[in-house]
């Protein structure tokens, strides 16, 4: 089937997903088991229809391309499939609102532009390997990311005394709060895994055309390391938590996206 029938098929879905949970946001009801799986199955369906046309894209005959638009169309297939299985379990399909239109849109870019970033087939496993890691650690900590500008709405929210409304369809804060740094811990960990490999299997980790993103990776780690060790020993959660969450993956993006979009896209 045709790559562009594919991709719109997958937009579509996710669109589609979006409006759905939308209308449950809007409506403040919870949804019964079966609809709520319904709605991750839906979800599901353009994942898989997007996973099936980014692997084209980013696995080229070449090597792997992670130029700014597939990388960025990988990493949001990765967030959004994360995200729904997770949901399975967790009641975060909420997040849907957020990630799958951007998901789509993501799709719509790596469609319609190009921007080439070849790793020849030359380069060994170890080295893809951390690639494989920081994508899973970037997607997990923007799930994060994303969990904790909920958390912000839902903690206004309860500050200026209004329970009521969407408030009804998000869990209790403390199950917010908790599930926000479950995602962090785990993030944390590939992260760390992520910038280990780095060091090890990358001959400068510190060469010109890296240097930018390697330092701004080691200070988002030293970021999520201060929130999980102030989480541990202080108990930090609310707005300290949410502060230090966005602060980090501010700082992750600036390391990834903020280099590709100066080097590959504004200079070329």
């Amino acid at each position: 089937m045709n790559t562009l029938i594919i991709s719109s098929l997958s937009i579509v879905l996710y669109l589609a997903t979006t409006l759905l949970l939308a209308r449950r946001f809007i409506q403040a009801v919870d949804s019964p088991p079966a609809t709520r799986i319904a709605l991750i199955s839906l979800g599901l369906g353009a994942v898989i229809l997007h996973i099936s046309v980014v692997q084209h894209s980013v696995f080229t005959a070449e090597g792997i391309n992670l130029g700014f638009y597939s990388a960025a169309s990988l990493i949001m297939a990765l967030v959004a499939m994360l995200m729904l299985l997770a949901a399975i379990k967790q009641p975060i399909e909420n997040l849907g609102l957020l990630i799958l239109p951007v998901a789509a849109i993501a799709l719509l870019f790596d469609n319609l532009f190009d921007a080439q970033h070849i790793i020849s087939n030359e380069y060994s496993s170890q080295l893809k390997l951390h690639i494989i890691l920081s994508l899973f650690a970037y997607s997990l900590l923007t799930i994060a990311a994303l969990q904790s500008i909920l958390l912000a709405i839902q903690d206004r929210q309860l500050r200026n005394k209004h329970p009521g409304g969407f408030m009804r369809v998000l869990p209790p804060m403390q199950i917010m709060e908790s599930l926000l740094f479950q995602m962090i811990a785990i993030g944390f960990i590939l992260l760390s895994m992520a910038l280990m490999s780095g060091f090890i299997f990358l001959q400068d980790i510190f060469a010109q055309h890296l240097v930018h993103k390697s330092v701004l990776s080691i200070v988002a780690w030293f970021v999520f390391a201060i929130l999980l060790f102030g989480r541990w020993q202080a108990g930090w959660r609310g707005r300290t938590a949410i502060r230090w969450t966005l602060g980090g993956f501010v700082t992750l993006l600036l390391a990834y996206f903020g280099s590709k979009l100066v080097l590959e896209i504004i200079l070329t």
